[in-house]
């Protein structure tokens, strides 16, 4: 199933890289966005990342095919029900939120009782940037994006979501909601938890004055990712609370291991922690140079 006109529920750095991207490699598929306050519609237009920019959701949704919701995770259910009566028949729904399963248990029976399938979807792509003024078309190219059907979802559907992906430059695939989830807790979620706490730790005013003097190039690459969004992070950790907590739980034994070390003067113990993190870090590094377009 192919699509010819694509709503964007919110145009930000997702939505906007994503109307961007469309305009550019779909130059056929008519693209509307949906925005909460005035200014923005002027922003979108200055970009010129969709064909009509608007804050009413009915207009932005009643004709599209394909819809995609690019909001923080904690507005999709009350954006869902305000479009629900809008959509076209058998309309497809996605979305680009960074946890899963919780996502498509809300949405999925909201959608399907007004006929049209949910699928959910998430692109691995990002900044710590935000707005539309940091959108750009090239987001996409080459970064996983992760759909997840389940057994409602029909192949038609399926397709039109994992097409949407293809011609952004992405890479689809397929994946269970809950491993989704469990998966991204490690590799996205605690990434940020730490960098945040990090940032947050370092950086506190209770600190002798040369502590942020002293702040170098490792700190600052370390800590990039705890500039973005706190709403956007806040739903994340809320939404994928449960895998969160786990993730959180089995690398504390990691940090307490180091304590350990650390504490009993055990150099040889601390050798093979840093050790191992440097030979897992320069094979994944090596695999993703190897592999085209990973």
């Amino acid at each position: 199933m192919h699509f010819s006109h694509v709503a964007l529920v919110g145009v930000g750095l997702l939505g906007g890289s994503l109307g961007l991207a469309l305009r550019e490699r779909r130059p056929a598929v008519h693209v509307t966005g949906y925005v909460r306050r005035p200014e923005t519609v002027a922003l979108c237009q200055q970009r010129d990342v969709a064909h009509h920019i608007s804050t009413d959701l009915a207009a932005t949704v009643r004709h599209a095919d394909l819809i995609v919701l690019c909001t923080p995770i904690g507005q999709f259910v009350s954006l869902a029900n305000a479009a629900l009566p809008h959509l076209r028949p058998g309309a497809i729904v996605t979305d680009i939120g960074s946890t899963k399963a919780s996502v498509v248990e809300a949405l999925e029976p909201l959608f399907l009782r007004a006929g049209s399938p949910f699928i959910g979807s998430h692109p691995m792509a990002g900044s710590e940037q935000t707005g539309v003024s940091s959108a750009r078309a090239n987001l996409f190219e080459g970064a996983r994006c992760v759909v997840t059907p389940s057994p409602a979802t029909p192949a038609p559907a399926l397709e039109a979501v994992l097409d949407l992906w293809r011609s952004v430059g992405g890479i689809p695939m397929t994946m269970d909601a809950h491993e989704h989830d469990a998966v991204v807790s490690r590799s996205s979620h605690l990434p940020h938890v730490l960098a945040a706490l990090l940032a947050r730790h370092v950086l506190d005013p209770a600190h002798p004055s040369p502590q942020r003097v002293l702040c170098a190039s490792g700190f600052r690459d370390t800590t990039r990712i705890a500039s973005g969004s706190p709403e956007m992070w806040r739903d994340i950790a809320l939404s994928n609370r449960e895998a969160l907590l786990a993730t959180l739980t089995n690398w504390s034994e990691d940090l307490a291991s180091f304590i350990h070390a650390l504490e009993n003067n055990d150099a040889s113990t601390l050798e093979s922690l840093f050790r191992q993190a440097k030979e897992r870090r320069d094979a994944w590094t090596d695999s993703q140079a190897r592999t085209p377009n990973s």
